[in-house]
Order: C-alpha cells, then sequence, then structure tokens
C-alpha cells in the first residue's frame, strides 16, 4: 500500500525548556523530542490515522538513532531515513517566553546538515508518484544537494496528472536564516510551484514567494500560479483558503499558548487528513486550524500531536460544526 502522506526534508532533535518563560540562558532542564518541520507534519498525519512517511536523513549518531526511534514510535515509516558519515544530527534550541516569543537556535545545520545531503540518485521516485499526498518545504530548496533532490521528486508527480483526491503540497516554510537573501528563496519557490496543487504559509512566507499583498492579493496570486488551493495564515486572525471557486476563512480557536511552534505542523498534518477524507474546504480549514490551536497550548511538538477525537472536542467545546467523510477515497495501492 501506497503511503496516505509522504513528507520530504529537515529532521532534527528538539531541545525544549522545562522552564517556561526563562531566558535560555537561565533554564536549568531540558527535553528532547522529535523535530523538524516536514518530520513533524508526518507525525501529525500518523496520529490521524493516515499511512506516512518522511524522506530525509540524520546523522550516524546516538541522536540519529533517536529519530528512528521515535518515528517509529508515532507510527511513521522510516525506511527512507538514511545516515551520512560525518555529519552530525543536528540540534534545534528554543526559548519558550509565551505568549508569542519562541526564539530558536539551530545547531549542526552550518555549513550544511544531514537533511540537506538528500540527493536525486537515492529517491524512491514510485512512492513519491503514487503517494495520496506528497509534502516538501522551501527550506528543503535552500541548498544542493537536497534542491535537486526537490525538484526531481516534484518532477515526478506531474500536477496535471494526479486524479482527483490526490495533492502535492508545497509549505511555504521560509526561515531567512538559511538563505543568502530573499530573491533566492523567491527564485526556488518558482520553480517548484508549477509542480504544486496546494500552497500553505503565513503572509510574510506568502511575500517571498509570491511578493507583498493583502491576503487576499496573496492567495490569488498563487492561484494565478497553477494551484489549486491557497492557504494564508493569518496569526491572531485565523486562516484564509481560497480556490478559483471558493474563499473561506477559519476564525481563531480560544487557547492559552504556550509554545507556538508547532501549530503551523500540527496544522498541516491535519490539512492531510482533511483533504484525504474528502470534507469540504471549510471543514478541512476548521480541522486543521484546531488541531494547530491544540498544539499551540502544548509545551512540545510532535510528542504533542493530537488525535482526531481531542480535535473533535475542542470544535464541539467552540461550537464548531465537526466534518464526517462524504464517501470513501479509492485505496491508495502501488
Amino acid at each position: 500500500m501506497a503511503h496516505e502522506v509522504l513528507a520530504m526534508g529537515r529532521i532534527s532533535v528538539d531541545i525544549y525548556p522545562d522552564n517556561i518563560g526563562v531566558p535560555l540562558e537561565d533554564v536549568t532542564g531540558f527535553g528532547k523530542y522529535l523535530g523538524g518541520s516536514p518530520s513533524n507534519v508526518a507525525v501529525a498525519a500518523a496520529r490521524h490515522g493516515r499511512r506516512s512517511g518522511i524522506i530525509t536523513r540524520t546523522g550516524e549518531d546516538p541522536f540519529g538513532e533517536y529519530l528512528h526511534r521515535e518515528l517509529r514510535k508515532f507510527g511513521v515509516d522510516d525506511g527512507f531515513v538514511t545516515g551520512v558519515p560525518g555529519l552530525q544530527t543536528p540540534a534545534t534550541f528554543c526559548a519558550i517566553m509565551p505568549p508569542d516569543s519562541f526564539p530558536l537556535y539551530f545547531y549542526g545545520r552550518f555549513p550544511t546538515a544531514p537533511d540537506l545531503q538528500i540527493e536525486a540518485g537515492s529517491l524512491d521516485l514510485d512512492a513519491i508518484r503514487h503517494a495520496g499526498i506528497f509534502w516538501s518545504t522551501v527550506t528543503g530548496l535552500c541548498q544542493e544537494p537536497s534542491r535537486s533532490a526537490h525538484l526531481a521528486a516534484h518532477r515526478a508527480r506531474p500536477r496535471e496528472e494526479l486524479p482527483p483526491g490526490r495533492y502535492t503540497v508545497l509549505d511555504l516554510d521560509y526561515r531567512p536564516m538559511f538563505w543568502d537573501s530573499e530573491a533566492e528563496a523567491a527564485e526556488q519557490v518558482s520553480r517548484i510551484l508549477p509542480h504544486v496543487n496546494v500552497a500553505i504559509g503565513n503572509e510574510a512566507e506568502c511575500a517571498v514567494a509570491v511578493g507583498a499583498g493583502s491576503p487576499d492579493e496573496q492567495a490569488d496570486r498563487l492561484l494565478a500560479a497553477g494551484v489549486g488551493i491557497a492557504v494564508v495564515k493569518l496569526g491572531a486572525e485565523g486562516v484564509l483558503a481560497k480556490t478559483g471557486t471558493e474563499r473561506v476563512v477559519s476564525a481563531p480557536f480560544r487557547v492559552e499558548t504556550v509554545n507556538g511552534l508547532g501549530a503551523g505542523d500540527a496544522f498541516g498534518g491535519a490539512f492531510c487528513h482533511g483533504l484525504l477524507s474528502g470534507w469540504p474546504l471549510v471543514a478541512v480549514l476548521d480541522y486543521a486550524n484546531a488541531a494547530g490551536a491544540i498544539v499551540a497550548s502544548r509545551l512540545s511538538c510532535a510528542d504533542a500531536m493530537p488525535t482526531p477525537a481531542e480535535v473533535y472536542a475542542l470544535l464541539a467545546g467552540q461550537d464548531r460544526p465537526a466534518p464526517e467523510p462524504l464517501e470513501p477515497l479509492e485505496p491508495l495501492e502501488r
């Protein structure tokens, strides 16, 4: 059976402080967790019962073994996760200063990282081609050989040949410390957009991809580039999604923010689940928005990904309708 969600790109060990609201230099205890945006999306999708996998690379070290173990624990296929001799598995530290300050400090990613050593020749293009959803991020385009590998992966599943119910998603995840300039990132995004039918990003990330403007203008530019569903995250204002015929806004959910770092990845995994379930766009957006809010109210990312029961409970508690599948989709077979 094919993967329902197959992600590609960054993985790391997240080192989060036990002390909330304390500057990093004063923290006295830490916990370690699986991290890396596309890896977290794969975990989130698995929490919703989806067959998920991740294409990435680690160091050949104890932290790499830890990430393999965590992926398997969460039900994510780690068969496409390989080691890179001579490089260390990256670690990401953060300070947790709610409600809106969560600075990240990347270690082991400069000048390169194992997950940026994914090579086009190592890809299982058949697995990528047959996945229900293939998910990648802009960060994977920041250097070679990862850049060429991502382009090869996207070329393996032309969007005009995708059958109904299959999606290729680009997370516009722009992190300036990995790029020489916004212009360089924009150039690489322009090479990938013709291959995807869903694009997701906040207003700043959309500005890198298609230019500054209102959220509606940014969504319209993504649609003009051939994307079928454009999603613009509005922060405290919720989330906007547009297609050629629909405009949907999901209002924010009321939660007490503890750590906002994993919310977008929880949104992504739940969004994939909703798309694969065949729900209306408004239901997909509300469900994903609720999942993101739940993780924002928790400390960690991967470990904090909610179950469907938890998402339904939040929807019910804030008087949002609970989505139901319209009809079963065809099985995904290799």
